[in-house]
């Protein structure tokens, strides 16, 4: 659970820009004469562009298979994705970044990792991402369906559960063996392995020095990398720390309580939002003498429930109609975990949780478990996703920490006595993490840990959130501490991960160091941030909520924009969903933005919409063109919003959409009035 998540597609149109700036720059002959190192290098290694999309070049290396046996002369190919400085005149030199995991394809998240860095890196410095041994171009190992059905695995109700964890620990770990491609690499997988890939890079390159950028796992990479040749190093920047000291049961105990903090806290946020607050209390009745963390207790309502068994449900299908499915407190507890890794995604759990802990609707917790574990919503079939790998996860997390036993049950054992003596109120799951270990082949049995990493003659910036669930804002500190020459940034709330999110304060902060060499003027720096996005309230489920049309059509806009399969949509492939009340709605990215193809597409009970509709980023548009059925019935209307400006044109109840608003509005004032005669004094609220 050390991995790092990104959401692609809100950086596309970034991308697109920030690209076309720095080709728009103007450079001299001289400039483009020049060739760098790098240009060399890349041109003698043969070098070719990553995919058509990408504005890396990527090299392919063949590097030995186990580094520390000269008498082994098998090879393994690991590819390095590189952007060469956009000023060869000015290059500083490289700039390696180690993506989170393990497990992530550098490769493949290198293009939009980078679309918010400031112009002046791309100036500077050769950009390098690579896909660590086995992963993706590097080898390719992945288990997707073990995975998949590991992470489902639920041992509520079972006799004997420690039992059951311990059977599907073991049965995943055959199993993802098992579908591997090529497990003859399984043994040479580990962190020790890989820094030595990089280090065989920058000898090929040239370079003597270079700055070098982890994130998440990657900080358990680069610490590892700058453990054994710091002098290589200019600068370290770790984001998202792990602290190395900590055996893997102290880690997992301190990063599951860190989950439950930051839910509570995300939840707790609730209750200081008018629009949240409402949503929750509209739904739920709560004592009176209990009105505090309501929303924490509408969590723990449902986890106790799910505790006692699993809820069954109609999930609406992206070509049409519905399927009984079963929700579990492991697909609660999976939902929650991957929804607290940044604002955005918190704020998408508190929707979720708000609609479907009432009534048991749990459609919209569903949405995003599919996503999460990448399920086909249609038939629950396995979508191979090359960026993560959890193959390599535990091909790596199995061998850099170490777990005590003489047998795999006797390994699995320690492991859940370990797991006794920790105080976990919530995310009991996270702490199990890495129980796989325990049959893993290759697996290290040994849990002596590094020494403390201090850096020696390296400035180190080190990067932390209070609000990191993932690696625990403590394990950023700890590390500092120890540093000779650290300093510590950290932001109150915030992502996992805080570089390249478009915070200023670390973002500038880490710009300086890279580019001017210049470290922050304080030991210690503290940066303002968020908890969560402002909350976006739920749409009724009833359209008979709707005080107008314009209402019932402004809040259809909302719910498309925050449909889960929308919102983590990737923007290149064509995609669709079932509507919550029954229909479907398709989307597909085109030059200008996306189009929707909405077919009886409700999202409130009594409000069916067919027809078309598009949303065009670069001038904030957005449109329907579209008839309707039920409580509001329309013909041919037009939906049209840009900016603050919004027009609906046509004929709904057989009015006009003009006087039909008007009248819709009188008869809701008259009643309103009625009900309260001191309304000259209220405050007017035409949702509540």
């Amino acid at each position: 659970m050390k991995k790092s998540f990104r959401h692609a597609a809100q950086f596309v149109l970034i991308l697109i820009f920030l690209f076309s700036s720095i080709a728009a720059a103007p450079i001299s002959e001289t400039q483009i004469a020049a060739k760098t190192r790098m240009d060399q290098f890349l041109e003698e290694h043969g070098g070719y562009a990553c995919s058509e999309e990408s504005y890396f070049t990527c090299v392919t290396l063949e590097v030995p298979l186990d580094h520390f046996n000269p008498d082994d002369t098998r090879a393994i190919e690991v590819t390095f994705a590189v952007l060469p400085a956009a000023r060869p005149a000015s290059r500083k030199g490289m700039f390696v970044v180690a993506t989170g995991g393990p497990g992530t394809s550098g490769v493949l998240s290198a293009d939009y990792y980078v679309a918010a860095y400031d112009q002046k890196i791309f100036n500077r410095f050769d950009i390098v991402f690579f896909d660590q041994r086995g992963m993706g171009l590097s080898g390719g190992l992945a288990c997707p369906a073990a995975a998949a059905t590991y992470y489902q695995q639920d041992a509520t109700g079972s006799s004997d559960p420690d039992a059951a964890i311990k059977q599907f620990a073991n049965t995943f770990s055959a199993d993802c063996v098992n579908e591997l491609s090529n497990p003859e690499l399984l043994p040479y997988l580990g962190t020790a392995q890989a820094i030595e890939d990089l280090e065989y890079f920058r000898q090929l390159v040239g370079d003597d020095t270079f700055w070098l950028y982890g994130e998440s796992y990657g900080t358990q990479y680069v610490q590892t990398y700058a453990a054994k040749y710091g002098d290589r190093l200019k600068g370290l920047i770790l984001d998202g720390t792990v602290d190395l000291t900590l055996t893997g049961w102290e880690y997992y105990a301190q990063q599951a309580q860190a989950f439950n903090e930051t839910m509570v806290a995300t939840l707790a946020s609730c209750e200081d939002d008018p629009l949240c607050i409402q949503d929750v209390t509209s739904r739920f009745t709560f004592d009176p003498n209990h009105l505090e963390q309501r929303a924490l207790w509408v969590y723990d309502f449902l986890a106790l429930h799910l505790k006692k068994a699993p809820v069954n449900f109609y999930h609406p299908l992206p070509e049409g109609g519905f399927e009984e499915r079963e929700f579990t407190l492991t697909d609660l507890e999976t939902v929650a975990a991957s929804q607290m890794y940044g604002e955005s995604d918190r704020m998408m759990f508190l929707r979720a949780l708000t609609s479907g802990a009432s009534d048991l609707d749990i459609v919209p917790l569903a949405r995003l478990l599919y996503l999460s574990l990448g399920l086909d919503p249609q038939t629950l079939e396995v979508i191979p996703d090359p960026s993560y790998s959890d193959a390599i996860f535990y091909g790596v997390e199995c061998q850099d920490y170490g777990y005590p036993g003489n047998s795999p049950e006797e390994k699995a054992d320690n492991y859940l006595q370990a797991g006794d003596s920790f105080s976990i109120p919530r995310f009991e799951s996270v702490f199990y993490g890495d129980l796989p270990c325990a049959y893993w082949q290759s697996a290290n049995s040994d849990p002596t840990r590094p020494e403390p990493f201090l850096a020696e003659g390296i400035p180190t910036l080190v990067l932390g959130a209070t609000a990191d669930p993932a690696t625990p804002v403590g394990n950023g500190i700890s590390v500092y501490e120890r540093l000779t020459d650290g300093y510590l940034i950290t932001t109150e709330g915030g992502p996992h991960v805080t570089f390249g999110y478009g915070n200023e304060c670390p973002d500038v902060l880490v710009t300086n160091f890279l580019v001017n060499g210049k470290v922050p003027t304080q030991r210690e720096t503290n940066c303002e941030g968020i908890l969560t996005d402002s909350y976006v309230p739920l749409a009724p489920r009833d359209a008979s909520s709707f005080a107008t049309a314009l209402d019932a059509f402004t809040s259809i806009e909302t719910e498309i924009s925050y449909l889960p399969e929308y919102y983590y949509w990737d923007g290149f492939e064509p995609a669709s969903a079932g509507c919550p009340f029954g229909g479907t709605i398709g989307f597909e990215s085109t030059d200008t933005g996306y189009d929707y193809t909405l077919t009886d597409c409700a999202f409130s009970k009594g409000f069916a919409l067919t027809g078309i509709g598009s949303y065009h980023p670069g001038k904030d548009r957005f449109t329907l063109s579209v008839t309707t059925t039920g409580y509001w019935a329309c013909g041919l209307s037009t939906y049209a919003r840009t900016g603050a400006k919004i027009k609906l044109t046509g004929n709904c109840n057989n009015l006009s959409i003009k006087k039909q608003t008007k009248w819709s509005l009188f008869k809701y004032w008259k009643k309103w009035k009625l009900q309260h005669p001191l309304w000259s004094r209220a405050r007017h609220n035409p949702h509540r």
